[in-house]
C-alpha cells in the first residue's frame, strides 16, 4: 500500500466506519496517546524495564499500526499530502545532513 493509498483507505473507513473525523485536537491527543503505548512497548522490549501483566498483549507493529493511522488522519483532515511531505523532508536532511552522519565520531 503506498501513502496515498493509505490516505484514501483511512478516509473511506472513517467515512463508512468512524462516522466522521474527531476534531483535530481530539486526533492530536490521541496520537500523542498511540505514541506513549508504543513508547512503553519500546521500553520494556528494548529498555530496562520490565513487562506488567497488562503489557503482555501489547504488540509492537499493532501500535505502530494506531499511531500511523491517527497521524494520517490528522494529515487527511488537514489537507497534508504525506507522499510529498515525507519527500520533501528526506529532500530536505539529506541537503542538510549530506555529510553531518558520516563525520559524526559518535557513530563509527
Amino acid at each position: 500500500m503506498t501513502i496515498q493509498q493509505a490516505q484514501k483507505t483511512v478516509d473511506e473507513w472513517i467515512n463508512k466506519i468512524g462516522v466522521r473525523y474527531f476534531n483535530e485536537l481530539t486526533n492530536m491527543v490521541l496520537l500523542t496517546e498511540e505514541v506513549g503505548e508504543l513508547a512503553r512497548i519500546i521500553a520494556r522490549t528494548y529498555g530496562e524495564q520490565s513487562f506488567k501483566d497488562s503489557d503482555i498483549q501489547q504488540n509492537l507493529s499493532e501500535e505502530m499500526a494506531d499511531v500511523l493511522f491517527v497521524l494520517i488522519c490528522l494529515a487527511n483532515q488537514t489537507g497534508v499530502d504525506l507522499n510529498d511531505a515525507l519527500t520533501k523532508s528526506i529532500e530536505k536532511k539529506t541537503k542538510r545532513d549530506i555529510n553531518r552522519h558520516l563525520n559524526n565520531e559518535k557513530l563509527k
